[in-house]
């Protein structure tokens, strides 16, 4: 049980980086595992892993943005010109409500990112994104849940 949680927060980490992962699809799995016992069990412990797991990797993000943004322009920074320009772009006409997509692929990393760049308030930030993401597992889990249990 234990090492089944730890992938998913592992794969929820690296999901909100640009690292590789994919922790809706771990998340699905484990829901699914065993005749679907944790659907049965109650998901509530995997939504907890997998929003803590994601949302550190999107306070990564935000801490990239907000510490190393003069960097943007090095091969190693985690998003390039263009991403950052169409986020950027997104944050600054929506403001820090575009938060509420840091949930999205392809999207929601970068717009944490930018979100460090242009120096947005911590306690805002983290409330917005938990909520994005906690929401997104929460309707993920309940799908899974309606089909398995």
């Amino acid at each position: 049980m234990a090492a089944s949680l730890w992938l998913l927060f592992v794969s929820a980490f690296t999901s909100a980086t640009l690292l590789p992962g994919s922790s809706e699809a771990v998340l699905i799995g484990l829901l699914a595992a065993d005749g679907g016992a944790w659907a049965r069990e109650g998901p509530v412990l995997l939504i907890v892993v997998a929003t803590l797991g994601n949302c550190l990797g999107s306070v990564v993000n935000w801490a990239l943005g907000r510490f190393f943004s003069r960097y943007r322009d090095r091969k190693w920074f985690p998003v390039n010109e263009d991403e950052f320009a169409r986020a950027e772009a997104w944050y600054r006409r929506w403001g820090i409500w575009s938060l509420t997509l840091s949930w999205m692929p392809l999207i929601g990393d970068p717009i944490t990112l930018v979100a460090g760049v242009l120096r947005t308030n911590f306690l805002p930030f983290i409330a917005i994104v938990v909520f994005a993401k906690a929401a997104r597992y929460a309707f993920i889990a309940w799908g899974v849940v309606a089909v398995v249990a």
